[in-house]
């Protein structure tokens, strides 16, 4: 049987081998469950329009249960190297013949279009999945060290003292964000195309309505034109995911710069570690590299969603329906793997909390709090209360005095310098120095403080056993 009348020839070998061919096997992996799906639905539209008896369809749907993606092959001759056609082949020649009506008023557009979205929310679905087990991880670790302070940094210097609570609830934030835009971009996946034919709609009375609910879609895609047309959900997924790439590459970076030897802040089992083969004295962790360097391809393969749609005109276009395509599963592909080192090596992190509070104590991390302090005590005027705390920490290092060797005769003689006078400066300087006192004087909301940490976390521990989107079944 031709299956058209327009061309006479059969796609030629290189077509075949190059782009046709490589196309069926993609398609036979990442979509043929969703198309068999598709096909049983159209069944049951044919039943309901009084075009094909409930004992036939069953027969047919029978036999498309029964498709395996080896049943089927990309051949130039017998279905133009084309899934589609393939199937309807793989129907026809079985025991019980198609009736006549038998894909009247249909085209692969929207074929097509549903069965990349079916496969799409499936995406979205393992996505979030693989996300929250990453947050569960970093929220216990978050959890299990709320009070333990550690120098947090910025300009690459240390700044102010943190715990690494605060931290790793940072780390839970930034993954509950991704999780609540791609809530969002399911909810815009969750639009069911099929009906929308080749562009314009359909010239039978299909029930919409009816065909997504069966498919298990939420609604119809309202436009027939955009249900063919737009790929614009596959850029808000491919979005989303790249935002979190860029986000998991900064905090994989925080923990390269912790492994590294000049701070010592993180170690993790020998398991999850690597050797140098020349330097025996020492211990790498190319686990984070891994880490790092695999959100690069979280962000070009979203580029390249992005790439092949645009400069196309808007209508159903191959270029947009199957380049567009190729990206997406080996864009979650890597989300998947990327979060599963991710999520190991937070599960299996051990932080050298001895270290982060040496390093906190022996620093002037304090400098905020002190003029703070001097303005709040002694009266003396917030600018004036900066130069006067930094000057103090100018000194004292310079004079080798580390923080809890309090020079209250300094401060006294700088702040008199500016015009004020302090009451029992050393007093002073130990409480503004004091590491434990830096977590607890932090009371905004948000903040480092052990109490508002934990605060955060129960909130975020609701949000983390919210189920995902549901799954969808073809």
């Amino acid at each position: 049987m031709r299956l058209t009348g327009r061309i006479d020839g059969v796609p030629s070998e290189v077509w075949h081998q190059e782009v046709l061919g490589p196309q069926f096997a993609y398609e036979a992996v990442h979509l043929l469950p969703w198309y068999l799906g598709i096909e049983k639905v159209l069944l049951a539209e044919y039943v309901r329009l009084g075009l094909c008896g409930p004992a036939h369809a069953a027969a047919l749907a029978a036999r498309l249960d029964a498709v395996r993606p080896e049943d089927i092959a990309a051949d130039p001759v017998e279905n133009m190297s084309d899934i589609a056609f393939a199937v309807e082949r793989h129907v026809a020649t079985g025991p019980v013949p198609p009736f006549g009506a038998w894909h009247v008023d249909r085209s692969r557009n929207d074929l097509q279009a549903t069965a990349q979205r079916m496969a799409g929310l499936e995406l979205v679905l393992g996505a979030a999945e693989a996300l929250l087990d990453f947050g569960r991880a970093a929220a216990e670790l978050a959890a299990a060290h709320a009070d333990e302070p550690m120098p947090g940094q910025t300009h690459l210097q240390a700044a102010q003292v943190i715990t690494h609570g605060f931290y790793f609830a940072a780390v839970v934030e930034e993954t509950l964000r991704t999780l609540r835009r791609l809530r969002s971009a399911y909810a815009e996946v969750d639009r069911c195309p099929l009906g929308a034919g080749a562009m314009a709609g359909q010239e039978l009375d299909w029930d919409r309505d009816r065909m997504a609910a069966l498919l298990g879609f939420a609604e119809p895609e309202p436009h027939a034109l955009v249900a063919v047309a737009s790929r614009g959900w596959a850029l808000a997924v491919g979005g989303d995911v790249s935002a979190f790439g860029v986000v998991l590459s900064r905090f994989a970076t925080d923990l390269m710069a912790w492994g590294g030897a000049g701070l010592g802040y993180l170690d993790l089992p020998d398991e999850l570690s690597g050797i140098s083969s020349a330097m025996p004295q020492k211990k790498n962790f190319p686990i984070l590299e891994r880490i790092r360097g695999r959100t690069a391809h979280l962000m070009t393969l979203a580029l390249d969603l992005s790439a092949a749609q645009r400069g196309t005109p808007y209508t159903n276009m191959v270029e947009v329906s199957k380049e567009a395509a190729v990206a997406l599963p080996a864009l979650f592909d890597a989300l998947r793997s990327t979060l599963r080192l991710a999520t190991l090596v937070l599960a299996n992190l051990r932080l050298r909390t001895d270290r982060m509070r040496a390093d906190c104590e022996r620093d002037y991390l304090g400098g905020f709090t002190l003029a703070n302090l001097l303005t709040l005590r002694a009266g003396v005027p917030w600018r004036t209360a900066q130069v006067v705390a930094g000057r103090y920490v100018a000194v004292a290092t310079e004079r080798g005095l580390p923080p809890d060797q309090p020079d209250g005769g300094l401060l006294a003689e700088l702040t008199a310098a500016s015009g004020s006078t302090v009451n029992d400066p050393a007093a002073l300087l130990a409480e503004a120095f004091d590491t434990d006192r830096a977590l607890t004087v932090k009371r905004s909301a948000g903040s480092t403080a052990p109490a508002e940490v934990r605060r955060l976390l129960t909130r975020y521990g609701a949000e983390l056993e919210t189920p995902p989107p549901g799954s969808r079944t073809g």
